[in-house]
């Protein structure tokens, strides 16, 4: 490979990257906001990677022009935005699933809320709300 293809592939190395940082948080840590947080940069590659697919070099926008015959086409960026509005309400739910989650175990440790399950296993989950 060389250097200009490489730099000419320089946005697909981003996403890689972003994907496995993403990726890492979300299986290497056991506080539930840290997990979140992984998420939101996994989600955050995958938004890198589908703008990046919408864009040709040299293209316009899709509006109609004598002098241009070559066109970016607008669909991802309009999925990307749907994906953005979904992607910030699935965070606010799940960080108000772990305010309620903290308020029921009195932590965010994915590991001390098994060993508080563990030592409990009668309880009802009802009784835990």
């Amino acid at each position: 490979m060389t250097m200009q293809t490489v730099a000419g592939l320089f946005n697909y190395w981003i996403v890689i990257l972003l994907m496995m940082m993403g990726f890492y948080m979300v299986i290497s840590q056991n506080n539930l906001i840290k997990k979140v947080i992984g998420l939101n940069v996994f989600q955050v590659s995958v938004f890198v990677f589908y703008i990046s697919m919408g864009k040709l070099k040299g293209a316009t926008a899709p509006v109609l022009l004598d002098n241009h015959e070559l066109y970016s086409n607008p669909l991802p960026h309009v999925l990307i935005l749907t994906a953005i509005v979904v992607g910030v309400s699935t965070s606010a739910l799940a960080l108000a699933l772990t305010v309620r989650i903290k308020d029921t175990f009195g932590t965010i440790e994915e590991d001390e809320i098994e060993a508080i399950e563990a030592e409990d296993p009668g309880k009802d989950e009802t009784e835990l709300t």
